[in-house]
């Protein structure tokens, strides 16, 4: 066996001894508070078995209380997604924690949030909630007009002042709306934002036929975006694009999509600074895709003829082309007239606007032709071109034959002449001409002056000039009537101009001389008045203008001699 060693015993030292006396004391002092307790519940057990009935049954329902809790604690347990079973807690531990005494989360949406997308809401296709739903999540007021009239099949918004975000709403509420036909937007400034998102509702709508656009200024590039998809939509048939300030660059894209396949019958391109190379294109555009009905060029500066020309040429090949307004475009020449009457040969043209141009007797001769071949050609309209009044009757000269099916001719501010009056009456009393409207600028009649009576008119010049006089009033019938009382034979010119002179009377050469013409005197007497011829004609032209009495000769001695007297006093 092998043998332990035993150390030697160590003294303790002085910390030691004063711990193992301290010990003592406190194991004292607990012994006397154990005998405390134990008396004290001595007292409580000799007051419990007085009140033992009443404890029990208060017991036994306490019991009863906590069984039905745990129960429902641990079918929350159950119930919960958490292995309890991997706790190192016991189960009474675990209904005083703080945190497990609430049930178990099934399932809080991680798996729903991160691999499944946001539940997409879908609004009705009328546009209405949709449309209040963007104002909101932009930040705009809705338009109370166009949120009621997007179940109408017109909505009107021009003048409106549209804020440029406020497009956005406006078309993607109208992506699906299946009850508007006409959108007005006249006047409304559009951005490029605007027309991005306008050109992006045509893609989409199938219900919108026309579009007002007069007037939004969308320029070139808000025109490549809305024109980008127009090709594809398939509802669209008319469009104002006035005064949008597009330029050649713009008329570009629209030809593009005419091109591929658009179905606009109906095309509005007036005031948009457009050139030649404008007609050009669209020409070019017109020999792929030709469905146009109505075409308005108005008010754009087309001086090229050869643009004009080939126009003409591919819409005289479109056999649904109704109506052309060239007005406002300052287009002359040979070739301008051609042109106009290779169009004529359209049987389906009914309207034809050429006013407000320089078209003259050049142009007029092959109008008049093609209107002699046209069949169908019902309103034209060629007013204010410096027109003669013989062009005016040789285009009103077609309408006699019955083949011609014009019934509106206006010539406004072109004058005629009396025969053109008398044909305009002719033509309408037929009956086949019985609803027609021709109008006319003015008349212009031969003028055949009624010259007066040159005597008349020379007295009467004569006496206005006397009485213009400031010094005095002179009468220049009594001063012929003097002149006549002192010699009545024929007078000379220059002796009767001597004569009027002296008396205060100042007459120009010009006057003298149409006096002189008017009272000619006799032949032989040289170049005279005839004093007899111009004192008849004073009296039968001024009959109370008379010389004064002359007085007696005794009164005019007196008178004599009284003067005499007053001299030498």
């Amino acid at each position: 066996m092998s043998s332990v060693k035993l150390s030697k015993p160590e003294e303790l030292s002085h910390e030691e001894c004063n711990l193992d006396s301290s010990k003592n004391v406190d194991q004292d002092q607990n012994q006397e508070n154990l005998e405390y307790h134990q008396d004290q519940q001595n007292q409580e057990n000799h007051q419990d078995q007085e009140n033992q009935p009443d404890q029990e049954n208060q017991q036994n329902q306490e019991n009863q209380q906590n069984k039905e809790n745990q129960e429902y604690h641990q079918n929350q347990i159950n119930n919960a997604d958490m292995c309890m079973g991997y706790l190192p807690l016991s189960s009474s531990s675990v209904f005083r924690h703080p945190y497990y005494s609430y049930p178990g989360v099934v399932n809080p949406g991680i798996v729903e949030a991160l691999l499944q997308p946001e539940p997409r809401i879908i609004y009705p296709d009328d546009g209405q909630e949709l449309y209040l739903a963007l104002c909101k999540k932009m930040g705009l007021s809705p338009i109370r007009i166009f949120y009621k009239e997007l179940l109408e099949e017109h909505v009107d918004l021009k003048y409106y002042g549209v804020s440029p975000m406020g497009f956005q709403a406006i078309a993607e509420s109208l992506k699906n709306n299946k009850y508007v036909k006409t959108l007005d937007l006249t006047d409304n400034w559009i951005s490029k934002d605007g027309c991005f998102h306008l050109g992006d509702m045509l893609i989409e709508n199938i219900t919108l036929q026309e579009l007002n656009l007069s007037g939004c200024r969308i320029g070139p590039v808000g025109a490549r975006q809305l024109f980008a998809g127009l090709q594809i939509n398939r509802s669209l048939r008319k469009i104002n694009l006035t005064k949008n300030c597009l330029e050649d660059v713009g008329v570009t894209n629209l030809a593009k999509a005419i091109v591929k396949g658009s179905d606009i019958t109906n095309i509005n391109l007036c005031y948009n600074e457009l050139t030649a190379q404008s007609v050009l294109t669209l020409a070019e555009a017109f020999g792929i895709c030709n469905k146009l009905t109505h075409l308005d060029l108005s008010w754009n500066s087309f001086l090229s003829p050869n643009a004009i020309f080939s126009l003409c040429a591919k819409l005289s090949q479109n056999q649904a082309l109704q109506e052309l307004n060239l007005s406002w475009t300052a287009i002359s020449g040979l070739r301008v007239g051609k042109a106009i009457k290779n169009l004529l040969t359209n049987p389906s043209l009914k309207s034809l606007n050429l006013s407000n141009n320089k078209l003259s007797s050049v142009e007029i001769k092959h109008i008049a032709k093609g209107l002699e071949d046209n069949k169908g050609l019902n309103v034209l309209d060629i007013s204010s071109n410096p027109l003669t009044p013989r062009d005016a009757l040789a285009l009103l000269n077609c309408l006699r034959e019955r083949k011609v099916k014009v019934q509106k001719l206006f010539l406004d501010n072109v004058f005629v002449t009396v025969e053109f009056l008398l044909l305009r009456q002719e033509i309408l009393s037929l009956k086949y001409r019985k609803k027609a409207i021709i109008t006319w600028g003015g008349l212009v009649t031969k003028f055949v002056p009624t010259v007066g009576d040159m005597r008349e008119i020379v007295l009467k010049r004569t006496d206005a000039i006397c009485k213009q006089s400031k010094k005095k009033v002179i009468d220049i019938v009594h001063i012929i009537l003097e002149l006549f009382k002192a010699n009545k034979e024929p007078m000379d010119v220059k002796l009767f101009t001597k004569n009027l002179r002296i008396n205060g009377v100042y007459m120009d050469e010009g006057l003298l001389e149409e006096l002189s013409n008017a009272f000619i005197g006799p032949p032989g007497t040289g170049k005279t008045i005839d004093l007899v011829k111009l004192v008849d004609y004073l009296k039968r032209l001024w009959p109370d203008r008379i010389l004064p009495p002359t007085p007696p000769a005794e009164e005019e001695k007196t008178t004599k001699d009284a003067k005499k007297k007053r001299k030498k006093k």
